[in-house]
C-alpha cells in the first residue's frame, strides 16, 4: 500500500511537471524602455512605436497572442524579468556571456555595433584608444557603461551615464561632453542622419569582446516552452517578408541582421 502511494505520488509529480511545461501562451507581456528611439519610444498619443515594438507586435501577431507592453528603466530589466513582472526583454538587449548566466535568449532580432561619436574636427580621433581623459557619455546601465568604465576609465576618461542616449547628444552638442559611445545604428538614425548631428561622426565599430553583436530578446531560463515559441514566430515574419519589409521602413536598404 505504501509503495502504491509512492508510485501514485510520482505520477502526480510527473503529470504535473508535464502540464508546466505544456503551458499554453495567450499573452506576452513585453519589458521595454522606451527612451530609445528608432526601437523603441514614446510617440506623441501615448502609444509606443519604433523598430522592436513593430517586431514585437508583428511576432505575436505570426503567434496569435496577445502583446502586451511594460514600462521598465533598462538596468532594471534582468531583475524585473527574473521577478515575474514580464516575460520577455524586447529592448534591443545584446547577448553577453554575463547575462547568459542569468536569463537565457532567443534567437537573433538584429545586429548592433558599437562606435564613438564625436564632432567633425575634434583635435584627437574617434577611436576608443583616442578617449584619454575626455568627458565620455554612455547610456545609464548598458553595454557600453560597463566598457567605459572597464576600459576607458583607466585610460583618464571621465564617463558620464545619462538616464537617455538623447541625454548624451544634447551635452555632446553643447559642449559638456567630448563623446559619446553608443550603438552606431542608433547613432545613424536618431543623430546622425539628422540636421542637430550634422556636425559630428561616428568612429569605426569598436571591437572587443564586451560588446557583442547580436540582439535579442531576453528570457527566464525556466521558460524553455516560451523560446521555442518567440523563435518560431521570428523565423515566421523572416520567412514572409514581414521583417524585411519593417527593416526597410527604418534603415532603408540596410541589412542589420547578416553579418
Amino acid at each position: 500500500m505504501i509503495r502504491m502511494r509512492k508510485r501514485l505520488g510520482v505520477l502526480l509529480l510527473s503529470l504535473c511537471a508535464s502540464a508546466t511545461q505544456a503551458k499554453e501562451w495567450t499573452e506576452i507581456r513585453f519589458g521595454v524602455f522606451p527612451e530609445y528611439p528608432p526601437f523603441e519610444s514614446v510617440a506623441a498619443d501615448g502609444s509606443l512605436q519604433g523598430f522592436d515594438i513593430e517586431l514585437g507586435n508583428a511576432i505575436c501577431a505570426k503567434l496569435q497572442v496577445k502583446c502586451t507592453w511594460v514600462h521598465n528603466e533598462f538596468d532594471g530589466m534582468i531583475p524585473a524579468l527574473r521577478a515575474r513582472k514580464f516575460d520577455a526583454i524586447m529592448s534591443s538587449m545584446a547577448v553577453t556571456p554575463a547575462r547568459l548566466k542569468q536569463i537565457a535568449f532567443t534567437e537573433r532580432l538584429f545586429l548592433s555595433p558599437t562606435s564613438v561619436i564625436v564632432r567633425n574636427g575634434a583635435d584627437f580621433g574617434e577611436t576608443a584608444e583616442s578617449l584619454e581623459d575626455k568627458q565620455v557619455g554612455v547610456l545609464q546601465g548598458s553595454l557600453q557603461e560597463a566598457y567605459a568604465r572597464a576600459k576607458l576609465a583607466p585610460l583618464g576618461a571621465q564617463v558620464k551615464a545619462y538616464q537617455s542616449q538623447d541625454q548624451n547628444y544634447a551635452d555632446l552638442i553643447n559642449g559638456r561632453l567630448d563623446a559619446t559611445v553608443t550603438d552606431k545604428l542608433e547613432a545613424q538614425l536618431n543623430f546622425l542622419s539628422k540636421p542637430e548631428g550634422a556636425g559630428f561622426k561616428s568612429g569605426p565599430a569598436i571591437k572587443d569582446p564586451t560588446l557583442p553583436l547580436d540582439i535579442a530578446m531576453g528570457l527566464r531560463k525556466t521558460d524553455p516552452e516560451l523560446k521555442a515559441l518567440l523563435d518560431r514566430g521570428i523565423a515566421a515574419i523572416h520567412a514572409d517578408g514581414t521583417y524585411a519589409a519593417i527593416q526597410k521602413k527604418y534603415v532603408g536598404e540596410l541589412d542589420i541582421y547578416n553579418e
